[in-house]
């Protein structure tokens, strides 16, 4: 009889963590969040695990910063399965997204909407700011690098804005540009005079103006872009089947709830750049998968 009272006691206690397990209450699965390394690693690391700090506690769910050595590493971790959430830039969450189908841009900046690159040179060169697209012709002849080969804001985009000004990037001096692996490297280059002339996203050249990490005697902007859309947050397609049903919705709203009252998340927005984060959706990145084919980025 004890036997079999005590048997009863484990099937009910087997039933209840079960269904407990089935909602995600006790799941033992880690978030995996990580970021294309678009600037220096020590200010990545700062940002994203005070951020994974935010959302464990916030989803009551393990989630941890793993860092990649390049934008393509972080595209084929998330084809892999390896990460589960990553803060891509326009051109690698497409590539991303389209090799792993059902995967969900959750959220991006409110200054994501309306992104800028900007050329900047080192004044030794003379040039002058320019004034529109066409103006972009001078730039031929010139020692000139972008970021990384992936990066939207520091390649992708700016490429499509030389080839409306006819600039091929045969143009520049040895016949190819430079590519710098980051934005703060580019204004490192150009500083420095490796380089003439760089471009890179506007957001790092305004943090690195603020923090006063820019020497203006030595390099300037030349010329903004056009707006266009980029940097975003894309999920996993299998987050609700791992972490319980609606995950994926609550982490967008966790996401997007972030706010400037309460000091942490206050910092994390100001890391980012950002006032608020906002819903976005794959539809949004339709003109960036058609440069990216246009230009051979995407196949």
């Amino acid at each position: 009889m004890i036997y079999k009272s005590i048997n009863k006691k484990l099937i009910s206690l087997f039933l209840l963590l079960f269904t407990l397990g089935g909602q995600g209450s006790l799941s033992q699965e880690k978030l995996v969040i990580s970021a294309i390394p678009d600037q220096y690693p020590q200010k990545l690391n700062r940002l994203y695990t005070i951020l994974a700090d935010e959302l464990g506690e916030e989803l009551g769910t393990e989630v941890e910063y793993k860092p990649v050595i390049n934008y393509q590493a972080a595209v084929s971790a998330f084809r892999a399965g390896s990460l589960d959430l990553v803060w891509f830039g326009g051109l690698t969450g497409v590539q991303a997204r389209l090799q792993k189908p059902g995967s969900v841009v959750l959220a991006q900046r409110d200054i994501d909407t309306k992104f800028h690159s900007v050329f900047i040179t080192n004044k030794n060169t003379g040039i002058k700011p320019i004034n529109n697209i066409e103006g972009l012709s001078v730039l031929k002849g010139k020692r000139f690098t972008f970021g990384s080969e992936s990066s939207t804001s520091g390649r992708l985009m700016p490429q499509y804005f030389l080839e409306q000004a006819k600039v091929e990037i045969s143009d520049f001096k040895w016949g190819r540009p430079g590519f710098s692996g980051s934005h703060d490297k580019t204004i490192a280059l150009v500083s420095s005079g490796s380089y003439e002339v760089g471009v890179l996203n506007e957001q790092v050249w305004k943090d690195n103006l603020k923090s006063g990490n820019i020497d203006t005697a030595k390099v300037v902007v030349i010329w903004k872009t056009p707006a266009y859309v980029d940097y975003h947050w894309l999920a996993q397609p299998d987050l609700d089947e791992r972490f319980g049903r609606h995950f994926t919705q609550k982490l967008q709203e966790k996401i997007i709830s972030l706010n400037k009252s309460k000091p942490r998340q206050k910092q994390i927005l100001e890391l980012f750049g950002a006032n608020k984060f906002i819903k976005a959706y794959n539809y949004q990145y339709k003109d960036i998968e058609t440069i990216g084919r246009k230009l051979g980025k995407i196949r």
